[in-house]
């Protein structure tokens, strides 16, 4: 069994800067990719952020300057620090892990969501 906990989130005023955490528990051998998509109300979840074991990342263009994506490997953890925020990044955030289990068996795990507003 395998758990992801998100962390961090709030309500913040345009412009200022949160910093999102998605430690992952449980029966885990190793973890391989991780990141965090967002959904914003009444939208599609989309692609925030993603990083590899290797600590190659990946942004999508409306946060690309403003977010960076970092992780401890030996702690299973995940960290999206998101600087000048805007009303537009307001919005449920997931983070995910690809976690294998010592086999030959990677899965994917989602956390359960985390709210981020951004508003005055």
């Amino acid at each position: 069994q395998v758990q992801l906990v998100e962390s961090g989130g709030g309500l913040v005023q345009p412009g200022g800067s949160l910093r999102l955490s998605c430690a992952a528990s449980g029966s885990i051998f190793r973890t391989d990719a991780m990141g965090w998509y967002r959904q914003p109300p009444g939208k599609q979840r989309e692609l925030v952020a993603t990083i590899a074991r290797s600590g190659s990342t990946n942004y999508a263009d409306a946060v690309k300057g403003r977010f960076t994506v970092s992780r401890d490997n030996a702690k299973n953890t995940a960290y999206l620090q998101m600087n000048s925020l805007e009303p537009e990044d307001t919005a449920v955030y997931y983070c995910y892990s690809v976690i294998g289990d010592g086999t030959s068996t990677f899965r994917r795990y989602w956390g359960q969501g985390i709210q981020v507003t951004v508003s005055s």
